[in-house]
């Protein structure tokens, strides 16, 4: 619970500064940037060399790697056949195809299922969401971005990005089992959980709720995938297609219903992928997914 008031809390303050007449009104991109270069290398270098490879995590890996692979050929269709520009494809892949498994998914997954429920949700978030974001995330930030990049530019660009090299390095450590002095653990630990509360107000200095804004049909889209179509493919697919039972499909399926990943919308905004967009669907489908998770929890418990 303490997670969610931070969550809401973090939000409204973002909005409220949007009316303090002496606080920058680009500030937002300097939060965004902090979020980029410092906090998620930070938590790349903690998590990501304690991970244990092994079949367990194919299950709940599927929701994050499947699920933004999903999101991608679902929004590039329709935006190739609307002619939707890029950048709103971008922008809609970002926020549509990647989870909060972990700011808002931790605590409702202990809420429901309790400490062993939550082993499974970090298997979905940390070699699940978050190394799905560092890489195939940038990837489609930077494709989507401005102009047509050759390939080398992107692979440059991808290259250069701090939470990619943060992450291959720490995918070294995993594949020859090193690990960094406990006391640069807990730095990058304490650095790296800033990443919420200071993306949460970036968010909310871009968040504006204009009811003649052209973005409310594309939002009705974007969240209609996330929080529905989505995790009933993973519903299709785990219980129906693979007949899996358990724990740790009933978590992964709930957390493939999770709102959309605040990182995610952070990485389409400092890409100039539509930030207004991208705020508003975290903005709003963050509570909206309060409502729809409820839903997804009766109907696991009535299958």
């Amino acid at each position: 619970m303490e997670n969610i008031i931070l969550l809401f809390l973090c939000l409204i303050l973002g909005v409220a500064l949007q009316k303090v007449p002496q606080f920058p009104k680009n500030a937002y991109q300097s939060l965004n940037q902090y979020v980029i270069y410092i906090s998620l290398p930070a938590m790349a270098l903690y998590y990501i060399p304690k991970i244990t490879i092994s079949l367990a995590l194919l299950y709940p890996l599927g929701i994050a790697w499947l699920g933004f692979g999903l999101s991608f050929l679902f929004f590039y269709a329709l935006g190739t056949y609307f002619k939707w520009s890029k950048k709103l494809i971008g922008c809609l892949i970002l926020t549509g195809g990647l989870s909060n498994t972990s700011f808002v998914g931790f605590p409702i997954i202990e809420a429901l299922f309790g400490t062993e429920g939550l082993k499974t949700a970090i298997i979905v978030d940390q070699p699940g969401s978050f190394v799905v974001v560092t890489t195939l995330g940038i990837l489609v930030a930077a494709s989507f971005s401005r102009g047509n990049l050759s390939t080398s530019e992107i692979v440059l660009k991808i290259v250069k990005f701090p939470p990619f090299i943060a992450f291959t390095i720490a995918l070294c450590c995993t594949l020859f089992s090193l690990e960094f002095p406990e006391s640069l653990q807990n730095s990058f630990l304490r650095i790296g959980n800033t990443v919420t509360p200071v993306a949460l107000v970036a968010v909310g200095l871009q968040l504006k709720i204009d009811t003649r804004s052209k973005h409310w049909r594309f939002l009705t889209l974007g969240l209609l995938f996330k929080l529905i179509l989505m995790p009933a493919f993973f519903f299709l697919l785990y219980k129906i297609v693979l007949n899996g039972k358990g724990l740790e499909i009933d978590v992964s399926i709930m957390e493939s219903a999770m709102a959309p990943m605040i990182t995610g919308a952070i990485l389409a905004s400092n890409y100039g992928l539509k930030p207004k967009l991208s705020s508003m669907m975290i903005g709003i489908g963050i509570p909206l997914s309060l409502v729809t998770i409820a839903f997804w929890y009766w109907v696991l418990s009535s299958f």
